[in-house]
């Protein structure tokens, strides 16, 4: 077992894209994300299922992930809190704090160095909703869309693991987003 395995970048089909948020503009804010999924795969794969295993503590606030160190005849453990998911909240703080331990092993750091992805949206992807109010009764603009994310097809390459390149075409097949130096991958 290679621990260091657990630090290679994540395959961009490992990874899931979202819009956090809409300006007035007409730009998508859209982040980048793995789920617990990914990191049970990464655990399997790089330490194998039965060397590694996790326990959540404090009303699943926090997630204690523990592999086994065989030279050492022991289990090392990295343990993170998390925060819960305005769906579920019980499974998505379990989700959440397990995916961070697992930050903490090195699964999908790399995310954190993703650039700031913004893009424009064409006039039929979104809208202003100027009915909705604050809670004074003040207008509040609310962005809505129709955007195809799910669609999108994303390209990342890596060098010495860190990102280099990253760009998206859309269900359209038009590039949204590129950001960095292409390098000899699939072609862009």
């Amino acid at each position: 077992m290679n621990l260091q395995d657990l630090r290679k970048p994540l395959s961009v089909s490992d990874i899931d894209f979202r819009v956090q948020s809409i300006n007035k503009g007409g730009y998508a804010t859209i982040l980048a994300y793995k789920d617990a999924r990914v990191d049970m795969n990464r655990l399997d794969e790089v330490c194998g299922a039965l060397n590694w295993k996790r326990s959540h503590l404090h009303s699943n606030h926090n997630c204690v992930v523990s592999i086994y160190d065989e030279s050492k005849g022991e289990w090392v453990s990295k343990e993170d809190t998390g925060t819960e998911s305005f769906t579920e909240a019980q499974k998505g703080l379990a989700s959440d704090s397990f995916k961070r331990a697992c930050v903490n092993w090195g699964i999908g750091r790399e995310l954190y160095d993703y650039p700031v992805i913004q893009v424009k949206l064409k006039d039929d992807e979104w809208f202003l909703n100027d009915k909705k109010k604050d809670k004074f009764g003040k207008p509040k603009p609310d962005a809505t869309w129709n955007l195809k994310l799910k669609e999108w097809v994303w390209y990342s390459e890596f060098k010495d693991n860190e990102i280099t390149f990253l760009a998206a075409k859309d269900n359209n097949n038009d590039l949204r987003f590129k950001w960095g130096t292409k390098g000899m991958g699939e072609p862009v």
